[in-house]
């Protein structure tokens, strides 16, 4: 009887590289992690390849599909990867030189593209046309899925939210925090975590990390509440910039500020007056794999050879 063909994702983190493998079903056969070698492209190679053999060891079988999730990308000019933050990655040939290890295709898609992907095959946004899917954490980023594959744009920046400028900026807001890319104002200076906490900065002159700031609001602090208010203020307007050029069919949240219920369930009242149309009835949702979503995307983005 034919070995089931399995579909391996890879989501290689600056810090740890998770593996899974995914049957026809979306249902997890195998998984694992292991440290990432930082600085160490070689290494990086080796240890995506050994986590790949591990994963088809554990579920029995071989040749399975692989996909790779990266804060990056492939850049379509030269093969090369640009844009990651596992800066020893930049310039590399990463696709052709795993394919070439691993002695099959690989597909290397954007980390965000991956979450959009996963959520849309079979997570909050399973069913929808056009998912995107929002990154607040650390740093802010969205990805964008259309018919549940991964849209990556002519220059492989499609969804790069978070370094666009924040939409209808009040006064007190011009220019903005500096940010490291060389510009003011980005939208992940505001929308971060570390950007939530810089705004209570502000307001205080007291440090506090953005979980503080986040349980302080919720059991009723006042300075806490009031940055929390300008941080969702903040959201529906990034949001709604992106709503009104898109206009997707669901908005889905990742990343650790999206665990906060309320600003879940409060986002569309903030949305709501930036969109220009009549009504506003877009589902915004939690991701539903949550920090999984990254690993089970990498591996849908071979969805289409079934």
């Amino acid at each position: 009887m034919a070995l089931e063909r399995l579909r391996i994702g890879i989501d290689l983190g600056g810090t740890k590289i998770a593996g899974v493998a995914l049957d026809s079903e979306g249902a997890t056969r195998a998984e694992g992690r292991v440290p990432t070698p930082r600085g160490d492209y070689g290494g990086t190679l080796a240890a995506v390849a050994d986590l790949v053999a591990a994963l088809e060891a554990e579920a029995g079988t071989g040749g399975a599909s692989v996909g790779v999730g990266m804060p990056g990308a492939v850049s379509r000019t030269t093969g090369l990867i640009k844009n990651a933050n596992s800066v020893w990655l930049n310039g590399k040939p990463f696709a052709r030189d795993l394919s070439a290890r691993l002695n099959r295709p690989v597909r290397v898609e954007n980390d965000a593209n991956c979450l959009a992907v996963s959520e849309a095959v079979d997570g909050a946004g399973a069913g929808a046309g056009i998912v995107w899917a929002v990154i607040l954490g650390t740093g802010v980023g969205s990805g964008i899925a259309v018919e549940s594959r991964a849209l990556a744009g002519r220059n492989v920046i499609a969804g790069e939210w978070g370094h666009n400028p924040l939409p209808w900026p009040q006064d007190d807001e011009r220019p903005g925090p500096a940010c490291y890319c060389g510009r003011h104002g980005c939208i992940e200076t505001w929308l971060s975590g570390p950007g939530l906490a810089a705004d209570f900065h502000r307001s205080t002159g007291e440090t506090w990390k953005g979980e503080a700031i986040v349980a302080a609001a919720l059991s009723g602090e006042a300075r806490a509440r009031a940055s929390l208010a300008r941080y969702l203020d903040r959201l529906g307007r990034g949001i709604a910039h992106v709503v009104n050029i898109l206009d997707p069919d669901v908005i889905v949240l990742g990343g650790g500020l999206s665990r906060i219920e309320s600003i879940v369930a409060a986002l569309p009242e903030a949305i709501a007056p930036h969109v220009f149309s009549d009504a506003f009835d877009t589902p915004v949702r939690a991701s539903l794999h949550g920090d999984a979503s990254g690993v089970r995307g990498a591996a849908w983005l071979w969805e289409d050879t079934e």
